[in-house]
């Protein structure tokens, strides 16, 4: 198949557009686990039979409490795990080959990078257009473009429930 770069939903083909719409709404369901109260984020690892391997949400690490450095940007952001690592983390298998799925946006290229190293061949997500985002967004594409390693953006409308 052809590397899928930053193309849109009208253009995947429907094989993967079923599963893919699947996996993103179990990544949004497990984002909502988070405690994070500015950004609940999910991901979901599949091997290449549509088999979860792995499910993460960002957080604290294991034995930090939830408290009020979680509304402290600076201090939050120094401690949190992405959900895209802790799924990475939680597999505790090579995943070579493998999908990550995540909810609400691409990972950051902190994220994209680890991704890579884990042998991941597929990151799918949805567009996000936030500019606060774009610049790092933009250098997560890239790595992942210059990696070999398949971008899928959906439009967010993918995983609309009043669709179905």
């Amino acid at each position: 198949m052809d590397r899928i770069f930053n193309q849109k939903l009208d253009l995947f083909p429907e094989h993967y557009k079923k599963w893919d719409k699947t996996f993103l709404r179990l990544a949004r369901e497990i984002s909502y686990s988070s405690k994070d109260p500015s950004t609940k984020v999910g991901a979901v690892i599949t091997n290449q039979k549509n088999e979860i391997i792995s499910m993460g949400y960002n957080g604290f690490p294991r034995k930090i409490k939830d408290d009020e450095r979680l509304l402290n940007r600076k201090d939050k952001y120094s401690i949190i795990i992405h959900a895209e690592i802790n799924s990475i983390l939680f597999a505790k298998r090579d995943l070579e080959g493998y999908t990550i799925y995540t909810y609400p946006f691409q990972p950051c290229s902190n994220c994209a990078s680890l991704i890579i190293q884990s042998g991941i061949t597929r990151v799918v997500s949805l567009e996000n257009n936030n500019q606060r985002w774009v610049d790092n967004f933009n250098l997560s594409s890239k790595i992942f473009y210059e990696a070999g390693v398949d971008l899928c953006l959906y439009k967010p409308s993918l995983i609309d429930d009043s669709k179905d």
